[in-house]
């Protein structure tokens, strides 16, 4: 009898230590999944196209998972920060937590949330300008929780190529990035250089990208440009140093909301009578970013030579014709003439 006895206490209490682990082992599961992730950004499109002058809304949305999250027992704050080729390296755009909101830099004044609905982190971008361009990541964070998306901002434009009146391959890095703020553009990412190279920009000398690489487009392979016999692409020369390494620059511009033309004056200009005609009709010099915009954005045709900013003489034909541009729509190169003929027109651009 007590044997028995016995043996019913040991299965008495071997099947309550069972249970006890059970429970333990199900409590555990229940702990994880309650201390899961609750709080998601997602957005609805990866990039955004735009203009220089014109506005985007970059989408962003955060999600709670209701299941395991009850209604938010902290303030969302809402970060964008705009990414840069430097991965460690980010600058802040805005930031809004409650009533409290601050834009940063050349954003203020031009960025705010849309906030269509109470989960909507979408930002709007005004006036946008060239600097615009990029990546921006939008965070949001609530107590201990947060998550993040990407969105790209792309703009409408035109990839050109620029050196300086003294010759090819002498711009460093730094010089090249202030070349093309010079005239009225930006250094291009490899992403414009590659959409041009797509729609046909063929280019045999190697220029400086924003990520500091150097790269140039071919779309007819040809023995100079890298050998007749390889295949058409984007050639790399690879990242370079920026202060010592000196190569051509891609420059990038958009529309404008100014106005470009061809100055009609009764003589022909040197290069100093060209900026005081501009500047007696109220306007200035044009730039060389400016002719490539006005060629591209609005089919400006003028088969007429005429000194930019930077010394050039150029001219931009929209429709190919005999004597001007036979084969192809483009902006004709002259070259960088002596200052001092008069031998040449202006363009000039009034803002």
């Amino acid at each position: 009898m007590k044997r028995i006895l016995f043996l019913v206490l040991i299965s008495f209490c071997w099947a309550d230590h069972h249970a006890s682990i059970s429970t333990l082992h199900h409590d555990r599961i229940i702990h994880v999944h309650e201390n899961g992730p609750s709080l998601f950004v997602e957005v609805d499109q990866t990039k955004v196209i735009s203009h220089r002058g014109g506005n985007a809304t970059l989408p962003c949305k955060f999600l709670h998972d209701t299941v395991t999250a009850g209604p938010p027992s902290h303030k969302i704050r809402i970060k964008w920060t705009k990414l840069t080729t430097d991965y460690l390296k980010e600058v802040d755009v805005f930031v809004s937590m409650g009533h409290h909101k601050r834009s940063y830099g050349h954003y203020q004044g031009r960025v705010y949330l849309q906030q269509a609905s109470e989960n909507d982190a979408s930002l709007i971008i005004t006036d946008i300008t060239l600097e615009d361009y990029g990546r921006y990541k939008c965070e949001v964070i609530e107590g201990l929780e947060d998550d993040t998306a990407v969105v790209s901002l792309d703009l409408q434009g035109v990839v050109f190529p620029f050196y300086p009146r003294f010759g090819r391959y002498n711009f460093n890095f730094h010089e090249a990035q202030q070349a093309c703020h010079d005239q009225d553009s930006i250094i291009a990412s490899f992403d414009q250089l590659y959409d041009a190279w797509r729609a046909g920009f063929d280019w045999c000398n190697a220029g400086w990208l924003s990520d500091g690489s150097v790269q140039y487009p071919i779309t007819n392979p040809r023995e100079p440009c890298g050998g007749k016999n390889t295949v058409p692409g984007v050639r790399n020369y690879g990242y370079r140093d920026k202060d010592k390494s000196r190569y051509d620059v891609f420059c990038f511009t958009s529309n404008f909301k100014g106005r470009f033309y061809y100055l009609i004056h009764p003589t022909k200009l040197t290069y100093d009578e060209a900026v005081q005609a501009c500047i007696k009709d109220g306007a200035q010099i044009a730039k060389v970013g400016q002719m490539y915009a006005a060629w591209k954005f609005l089919g400006y045709d003028r088969c007429d030579g005429g000194w930019l900013a930077d010394g050039s003489v150029r001219y931009p034909i929209s429709r190919p014709r005999r004597r001007c541009s036979p084969n192809e729509a483009a902006v004709r190169f002259v070259g960088f003439p002596d200052k001092k003929h008069k031998l040449y027109g202006v363009y000039c651009y009034k803002a």
